[in-house]
């Protein structure tokens, strides 16, 4: 068995690896596990690694708004778990931290997620590979999870093969790849991991009780998703936006973002800056939207049947999601307060408004109990606290 990748990958002139300092029985630790030996030399002595210049393998460490080390775990095991869902019950992978789950090292230019098997052995030098792989691969079928009888290095020894030091192919490997290791190119700067220390419930069970089922309105909303101490609404006011719009808005909308001020609901709602002034203030962001639909509209009403603002009864934006969804009124009959709310959304057909107003739409939301194209939810695995969550914005934002 293959013990160092130095054997077979010499590293790059134009990014040589370098080490981030590991303490490795914190990490274990956080873990609950021992990871393998030629992991720890391979990270201890290379750091984040671009290996063949297609295989990214990720070590403990963090570097601002690009990597976490323990949120990447997290978010590649959740994902996956998502992904699995429609197998066979019997057929699903588990995940680190379930007992003997698939734990991540590493992911591919090409979208593949590569783990280790940690039921392989209560030995972590005998863990054993297996990879998510992002399409059908020669050699796999229609198998898009696939075991290898291969530890990391002797796996990765194997894609940049010149020939096989086996009888018959190990699986249907990706590469071959150049025998390379380099920095990786998007963690210049990576600096060590500190695993996160265990916190407490933000909620008591008596208040998680009433932010998940009893609570109502903005009370209810407040528990669930705290709101910022200071809200960002802009320097603007409210009476000089309506002057621009020509009308009022529902009042409701007033007192949320009075309370919440601009920012993005669970990492995907974003809610529009309403009181800024200048060239990137509210009625910028309703305008290039109106203008966006008349011109979907243009080529198909059919798919696009809602009139747009400043037509009468015309849809009238105020927040958008990560993934072009936007949420916003039917501005039909002079009282704002009556006007219902609609999503538009991006990857699904038009449906007819929402029954309830915008707090206890965000309300039930956040529970994770609203079934509505164009809205994210949680998976049903999630803890509807941890998705629950407000993040304001300032000045500096865009929206």
């Amino acid at each position: 068995m293959t013990s160092d990748i130095s054997t077979f990958a010499t590293p790059s002139s134009e990014r040589p690896p370098s080490c981030v300092p590991i303490d490795w029985a914190a990490v274990e630790h956080w873990l609950g596990l021992r990871l393998p030996a030629d992991y720890k030399r391979l990270a201890d002595r290379y750091g984040p690694l671009d290996f063949g210049e297609y295989v990214w393998i990720h070590v403990p460490c963090v570097q601002r708004d690009r990597l976490d080390y323990g949120e990447w775990l997290r978010t590649t095991h959740r994902q996956a778990r998502i992904e699995t869902r429609h197998l066979p019950e019997a057929e699903r992978p588990v995940f680190h931290p379930e007992p003997g789950g698939l734990l991540a090292w590493g992911c591919t230019r090409g979208g593949d997620v590569l783990f280790w098997d940690t039921s392989t052995s209560v030995d972590p030098d005998r863990w054993t590979v297996v990879v998510r792989h992002s399409g059908v691969v020669p050699g796999s079928g229609l198998l898009l999870w696939h075991p290898y009888d291969l530890t990391l290095t002797d796996y990765l020894r194997h894609t940049v093969r010149d020939t096989w030091e086996l009888p018959s192919p190990p699986g249907p490997l990706m590469g071959p790849l150049p025998g390379t290791v380099a920095r990786t190119a998007f963690l210049p700067d990576a600096e060590p991991w500190i695993p996160p220390v265990p916190v407490p419930p933000r909620l008591t069970g008596a208040e998680r009780r009433i932010a998940l089922e009893t609570g109502t309105g903005l009370d209810g909303l407040r528990l669930l998703s705290p709101p910022p101490e200071h809200p960002y609404l802009g320097n603007g006011s409210w009476e000089g936006l309506f002057a621009e719009l020509g009308t009022r808005l529902p009042g409701e909308y007033v007192r949320l973002m009075d309370r919440y001020g601009a920012g993005i609901w669970s990492g995907w709602l974003r809610f529009h800056t309403p009181l800024r002034v200048g060239e990137r203030r509210f009625l910028t962001h309703v305008e290039d939207t109106a203008d966006a639909y008349r011109q979907l509209k243009d080529g198909g009403a059919d798919w696009f049947p809602l009139a747009v603002w400043p037509e009468p009864g015309g849809f009238l934006p105020f927040a958008n999601s990560i993934d072009g969804d936007y949420l916003g009124w039917l501005t039909d009959g002079e009282d704002p307060d009556t006007w219902p709310l609609i999503v538009w959304p991006r990857h699904a057909d038009q449906g007819p408004p929402l029954e309830g107003g915008l707090i206890d739409t965000l309300l039930t939301w956040q529970r994770g109990r609203l079934a509505t194209p164009g809205f994210a939810a949680p998976d049903e695995d999630d803890d509807p606290v941890e998705f629950a969550e407000f993040l304001s914005w300032d000045d500096r934002a865009y929206w």
